[in-house]
């Protein structure tokens, strides 16, 4: 089994902003399984499905962004997963709008919501899907500009990236990390 997390925030305030392209990309997932997110109890909107015979758990944790660990802690005691059984999606600052990439393990490089995974789950061996938000311009702070929207320029670049962010979720989810490396990094 597998868990899929995308994170975000929730609530339609949110729902087009930077911080929210892991919960766009988990939506993308879900469509591609054929699964509806339902309200858990564990503090995240979560979906089923199957991909392979393997039984795939997609979640969106309700919590906002910097509290997530609290969901996935959840769900994985729930689901009696090891954190080697997640794949995170969320978005990075340090990655050009565009940019993907795949890790196996490592720091939350600042971001919040994987920081508090990391702490709660006890190890950064958690591996995760990045997606490129860029840097705020001159001027911008942080806050503001991840949960401010894409331009339309961003969008059309996000219009291909996020659907690749999918498959690579899933050829993941498959145990092909480094083939989903090798093929989505960019």
């Amino acid at each position: 089994m597998k868990l899929i997390v995308g994170l975000g925030n929730p609530g339609p305030h949110y729902e087009l902003t930077r911080h929210n392209v892991g919960f766009m990309v988990a939506d993308l997932v879900a469509d591609l399984l054929n699964a509806d997110f339902k309200l858990s109890k564990h503090r995240a909107l979560v979906a089923e499905s199957r991909l392979n015979g393997e039984k795939i758990v997609l979640a969106k944790p309700q919590t906002f962004m910097n509290l997530s660990g609290e969901a996935v802690l959840a769900l994985l005691n729930w689901y009696k997963l090891s954190p080697q059984d997640v794949i995170v999606i969320y978005d990075d600052l340090d990655l050009a709008v565009g940019r993907l990439r795949i890790r196996e393990k490592g720091s939350s490089g600042g971001q919040k919501g994987m920081s508090n995974i990391i702490a709660l789950l006890g190890t950064d061996e958690i591996t995760r899907i990045r997606i490129g938000i860029g840097r705020p311009p001159e001027g911008w702070k942080t806050v503001d500009y991840v949960l401010s929207t894409f331009t339309d320029a961003e969008w059309k670049i996000l219009e291909e990236l996020l659907p690749k962010a999918a498959e690579a979720a899933l050829l993941v989810a498959k145990g092909r990390l480094i083939e989903a490396m090798n093929k989505y990094n960019c």
